[in-house]
């Protein structure tokens, strides 16, 4: 019997060896339409968003990405397979001209990442493209590709240079970073001082206006966008798009002119079938992906083109200083060589790694001069078909002649154009770009306004003018569970706690307790991202992990831990009985839980207790403060003790709302660079949902309290308890950011 990979000879059979192969191509072929369609979704989303430079999002140079891409180039770096027909041989190409679409489609991903990454990414696609590079050359001399020769030379000398454009443009990200983060907090400082020239406007207005300057500092210092609109992104680009012609000449070439004259052999490799889809997929992975690189090619030509009355011939080719700056500080810095004791060799070695830096500077200036070359020829060329257009759109008279009506708005955020040195002439077109952004932003967020929260706040307004609410929802006058004193309270604690409480209340419409949950429920999304950042100190986290654990179990399952709410709300009981009920089981589940975490509550302060723990807390001294003033006031029924607890929610809601400004402002600053761009952009997003809440709690009345203090709900307790009028009845409520002290550390 012959044993496995012989005959019954004993000799090696490789008849069966070729049968995977096809299974091989269609790995390929998976892994290469993965990649195509990721760069797809980029693309989408560029437009989708308005940022028509490309942002990469789904499809970035990271480890997963580059292990697809080396399944991708299979075909192209396979030396000894036999790749006979038309489609094996194209096959191979479009493999080499995917390598270059990947690289020129995620140069913008290189600003995101930090410095290690950087390295070892760009190290492991180096790897990469020079294995592809030597095979390709190695396949050239041995005959294993016999045709379009010319082609592959092109794509490979592509390769290498869009690699050594990538590798040094790397270089300057943390120069970049560096630079433009100083300057967006000195420009902060400034937008928070200097509002912009305006008629009188509501708060959300004001806030919406200081958004659009945050917004233009944040897009404009983006690392991607920054890497985006670089001249050797703009090569690149443009390298990315010949590469991709070059494929499609050679398809042409082979399939509709002269394809006898190639001279392709017959037969089958061993992939078969597969090539034809490897084919398929990597052609349109390329057409997709070059579509990016080609608009930020085109776009860059665009803006210089002579009809726009603008030459900067004079400063064209010059070689701005981020470019070698990180070169030169590392020249600067002595050599780390303690592992060489003598002197004569420490002082080669550092002659050695100083000429080496001397020729990287070198490199960097000469691929900086050459990719303005590479761009003042496309323009060049570009010009004169962008000119003919131009003046046949002038002729049919559907020219625009300028925004005269918003020039000064446009002339104020330009002053918070953040930009590097030989960028002064793009500020113009950034602003017109980007100015009306924040009000697409805004203008969405209008669409998902939270409705229930909305009709709770209009309908209880006109009841409280103030924020009575904050003050009543725990009287001092309750007795404390625990001797270690009482924890503080946070925005979303009592909500949660108040809503637990509604559920349990008898005698009341299930349409009433649906409204008010959906409401809290709408309340608790602005709430709890306004806490993470008031909360920058992390003192009341386990309070606000309370808040999430009891509403998960009422909102749910109209559940308060094990106590089913609406079980007891359909018992024969008084309300009072009700609320007396909520007081002795939330005192059995504070007796449990401290018994159980001694150790715990009696180490730790109060802010610190078990989740648990505060919660029942929480419920033991907002039912009992109610029982304290029902025995004072007559609520009457269910609904009428509902109608009072709906007013206090929505009063302890409004003053959490008093905070929007502080949050916004701090929002923008303290977020990091790679991802401020998206938080400016959810905080419009933000207030365009909220928009209509803010213009409803500025017909509040404001206490005169600290900007500081008001973050702090215990703030205003504290006030009330201090001050016996509720608020200065001068005073309306002011959220504009410009007239806060923001706090962050």
């Amino acid at each position: 019997m012959a044993s496995l990979g012989c005959d019954a000879h004993g000799d090696l059979n490789d008849a069966e060896f070729s049968k995977p192969m096809p299974s091989i191509g269609l790995y390929v072929a998976v892994a290469s339409l993965i990649c195509g369609l990721a760069m797809a979704a980029d693309l989408l989303h560029g437009f989708r968003h308005r940022k028509f430079w490309f942002p990469c999002k789904f499809f970035s140079l990271n480890a997963t990405s580059l292990t697809f891409i080396a399944v991708g180039i299979k075909l192209s770096v396979d030396l000894n397979t036999s790749m006979p027909s038309r489609h094996d041989q194209l096959s191979k190409l479009s493999s080499s001209v995917f390598v270059c679409t990947v690289m020129g489609n995620s140069m913008p991903s290189l600003g995101i990442m930090e410095n290690e990454d950087l390295l070892m990414n760009l190290m492991a696609l180096g790897i990469l493209v020079v294995t592809d590079v030597v095979n390709i050359c190695i396949q050239l001399g041995t005959g294993a590709i016999y045709v379009f020769k010319e082609e592959h030379f092109l794509v490979v000398l592509l390769m290498l240079l869009m690699l050594t454009i990538l590798s040094f443009s790397a270089t300057t990200v943390p120069t970049t970073k560096r630079i433009l983060e100083t300057k967006y907090k000195k420009k902060y400082e400034v937008a928070l001082k200097c509002p912009l020239a305006t008629e009188r406007t509501t708060v959300a207005k004001k806030i919406q206006q200081d958004l659009s300057k945050f917004w233009m500092m944040a897009h404009t210092s983006s690392p991607q966008f920054v890497m985006a609109r670089s001249v050797t992104c703009t090569a690149s680009g443009f390298f990315c798009l010949l590469s991709a012609v070059t494929l499609g000449e050679a398809m042409v070439r082979s399939y509709l002119l002269t394809p006898r004259s190639l001279w392709f052999c017959n037969g089958d490799s061993d992939y078969k079938w597969s090539t034809s889809l490897v084919l398929v997929c990597q052609t349109g992975a390329v057409t997709i992906g070059t579509v990016a690189p080609a608009i930020r090619w085109f776009t860059a030509v665009n803006f210089r083109c002579p009809i726009r009355g603008k030459k900067y011939y004079r400063d064209e080719f010059r070689v701005e200083s981020y470019w070698t700056n990180w070169f030169s500080e590392k020249k600067q810095r002595p050599s780390s060589l303690t592992i060489l004791k003598d002197r004569r060799c420490r002082k080669i070695a550092h002659d050695g790694k100083r000429w080496m830096l001397d020729v990287c500077i070198g490199t960097q200036c000469v691929i900086v001069f050459a990719s303005k070359i590479i761009r003042y020829i496309s323009v060049y060329c570009v010009s004169r078909i962008l000119i003919c257009c131009y003046f046949a759109i002038r002729r049919s008279g559907t020219v625009s002649h300028g925004e005269s009506d918003s020039s000064g708005s446009r002339q104020e955020l330009a002053s918070f154009v953040l930009h590097l040195e030989g960028e002064d002439e793009l500020v113009d077109l950034m602003v017109r770009s980007n100015r009306e952004a924040t009000d697409h932003w805004v203008k969405n967020g209008r669409k998902k306004q939270p409705l229930d929260l909305i009709e709770l706040l209009e309908a209880t307004t006109h009841v409280s003018r103030g924020f009575e609410g904050i003050k009543e929802f725990d009287s001092n006058e309750v007795a404390s569970l625990a001797a270690s004193g009482e924890p503080p309270n946070c925005w979303a604690l009592p909500l949660v706690t108040l809503a637990s409480v509604a559920v349990a209340l008898p005698n009341v419409k299930p349409g009433s307790i649906k409204k008010l949950l959906n409401a809290v429920n709408e309340a608790l999304d602005s709430v709890n991202k306004f806490e993470n950042v008031l909360d920058s100190g992390g003192e009341l986290t386990n309070l606000r992990k309370a808040a999430e654990v009891v509403w998960l179990g009422v909102d749910l399952y109209h559940k308060w831990f094990d106590v089913d709410l609406r079980k007891l709300s359909k018992q024969e009981r008084s309300t009072e009985e009700t609320l007396r009920e909520l007081v002795e089981t939330a005192k059995r589940e504070f007796s449990e839980s401290w018994q159980m975490n001694l150790m715990v509550c009696m180490k730790h302060k109060p802010s610190r207790w078990p989740v648990k723990t505060l919660a029942a807390n929480s419920m033991y001294r907002i039912c009992q403060t109610i029982l304290q003033s029902y025995e004072s006031r007559d609520y009457g029924t269910g609904e009428d003790l509902l109608r009072k607890i709906e007013s206090i929610i929505s009063d302890i809601v409004s003053g959490c709302f008093c905070n929007v400004a502080q949050v916004i402002s701090a929002k923008c600053l303290v977020t990091a660079v790679e991802v401020r761009e998206e938080s400016v952009r959810a905080a419009a997003l933000h207030l365009g949902r909220t928009e209509k809440i803010l213009e409803i709690v500025e017909r509040r009345c404001l206490p005169d309290l600290r900007c500081d203090k008001m973050k702090n709900i215990d703030e205003w307790r504290a006030f009330y308890k201090l001050n016996s009028s509720e608020c200065n009845k001068n005073k309306t409520v002011s959220l504009n950011s410009n007239e806060l002290c923001i706090i962050v550390d």
